[in-house]
């Protein structure tokens, strides 16, 4: 199974946008599994149903980090590096999908939902893009780890 297939699968199983693709990720950011669920449990719904950048997006970007994020403060070149890393992936995602904003990826026309989660039914799945959109973003990063092998990552 691809990582692009198991974020999808993740969020059929349950997981938020956020949690499924950084449940992919999950053997290269060093956290606990659990501690890795609560870290990014607030990212989905486009951060916590306020319907902005869509969590599958950020939970990728939180992925990126943890193979090639910087750590120290004042380190200019590393910090710029990291931005361009997650601009380009970022991009990607919005050249592919038409934007990152999850209530625009949704059709929605409110700017925020109400913070209780919607049951996740038959109805629910068929009604919106988001496991499409989780495997987009989980295929996105895969293949930028493929291309920018974590060994040669900056350290």
């Amino acid at each position: 199974m691809t990582r692009s297939e198991q974020a999808k699968q993740n969020f059929l199983d349950g997981y938020n946008c956020a949690q499924s693709v950084a449940l992919a990720f999950a053997d290269l950011i060093p956290m606990e599994r659990e501690a890795l669920l609560r870290a990014v449990s607030p990212l989905g719904g486009g951060m916590s149903r306020l319907r902005e950048t869509c969590g599958a997006v950020t939970a990728s970007l939180f992925a990126l980090g943890a193979v090639y994020g910087y750590d120290r403060p004042g380190d200019d070149i590393a910090k710029a590096e990291t931005y361009a890393r997650a601009q380009e992936l970022a991009l990607a995602f919005e050249k592919k999908n038409g934007c990152l904003v999850c209530r625009e990826l949704l059709g929605l026309k409110e700017k925020h939902s109400a913070p209780v989660p919607e049951a996740r039914t038959e109805r629910y799945y068929s009604s919106r893009p988001c496991a499409e959109l989780i495997a987009s973003a989980a295929e996105l990063l895969e293949k930028y780890l493929a291309e920018h092998p974590p060994e040669k990552a900056e350290e």
